[in-house]
């Protein structure tokens, strides 16, 4: 029976170290939020944000734009905060209304404000091992990982999920520790190979965002599972792999809720605390 790679208490340990820092500054870190229209599950994810900064000691500037709001509108108030001194990090909140590519907006973010990792720079700095800023929920899934004390030196990995955000960047960081990194993708999938590559995976981290979509009866005996897929199937939040089966195999898992998700935020107001002392706030 698998372990629990619970995200709560790593999140707090770190919130701490965190916490520490802040209050040796001589000046508080701002962390500027942008949110363009209405959406729920952005909404509590603001709420979340803003009531951890503030236990941190970082200053949380929330900016909402109604959802009509155009493409150059935006770019234009993330330039503004860019030149102001007194903004650390910046943040768009996803998703964004049709009209406005986040692809694009991101590269707008000065790499040195773009707490979020996603500044072509930041992704370059990743595929050269000089990481400063690292995607939230990829940094996550590598701190529950790190947890577990395993070496990564020449393990099986396999990630299932290619996302810019979470399975690309997570492929250079494991990479980095000299892990053996295979990545599957819808193109594995219709190929009939997933299940095979699944199977040989010592650590096995899927981002997809389909419930049920690794059987329990893949994983390999001992495996560590990090499960960062969220989806709602009735009035239940269950992540991509199905957890008692895998639970009975494998030796670390993450339980969704609860694994990845705690974390996310927090590593967000690390690469906050990280922009602020690359622009010499101490």
């Amino acid at each position: 029976m698998a372990k629990l790679l619970e995200g709560k208490p790593i999140a707090e340990a770190i919130k701490q170290a965190i916490a520490q820092e802040v209050s040796a500054m001589a000046k508080k870190p701002v962390l500027a939020s942008v949110m363009v229209g209405e959406n729920a599950g952005a909404e509590s994810y603001v709420k979340s944000q803003k009531k951890v900064a503030e236990n941190l000691g970082i200053e949380y500037q929330f900016h909402k734009f109604a959802g009509d709001t155009t493409e150059s509108a935006l770019i234009e108030f993330v330039q503004k905060l860019n030149v102001d001194k007194g903004v650390n990090g910046i943040i768009i909140q996803m998703p964004l209304p049709a009209q406005i590519d986040y692809k694009k907006i991101s590269q707008f973010i000065l790499p040195e404000k773009d707490v979020e990792g996603m500044h072509p720079a930041n992704i370059g700095r990743i595929l050269f091992g000089k990481a400063r800023m690292v995607p939230c929920t990829a940094a996550s899934a590598m701190e529950l990982l790190l947890s577990t004390g395993i070496d990564l030196y020449g393990k099986e990995v396999v990630i299932v999920g290619h996302s810019e955000i979470v399975g690309k960047p997570l492929a250079l960081l494991l990479l980095e520790k000299f892990a053996t990194v295979t990545v599957c993708h819808i193109g594995t999938s219709k190929a009939g190979k997933l299940e095979e590559h699944v199977k040989k995976a010592e650590v096995l981290l899927v981002a997809v965002g389909k419930a049920g979509l690794i059987k329990g009866e893949w994983i390999k005996e001992g495996a560590i599972v990090i499960d960062i897929g969220i989806n709602r199937v009735a009035d239940k939040i269950v992540g991509d792999v199905e957890f008692e089966a895998a639970q009975a195999r494998a030796s670390y898992i993450t339980p969704v809720p609860g694994g990845v998700g705690p974390l996310t935020v927090t590593m967000l107001m690390r690469n906050v605390v990280e922009a602020a002392k690359a622009q010499n706030i101490k």
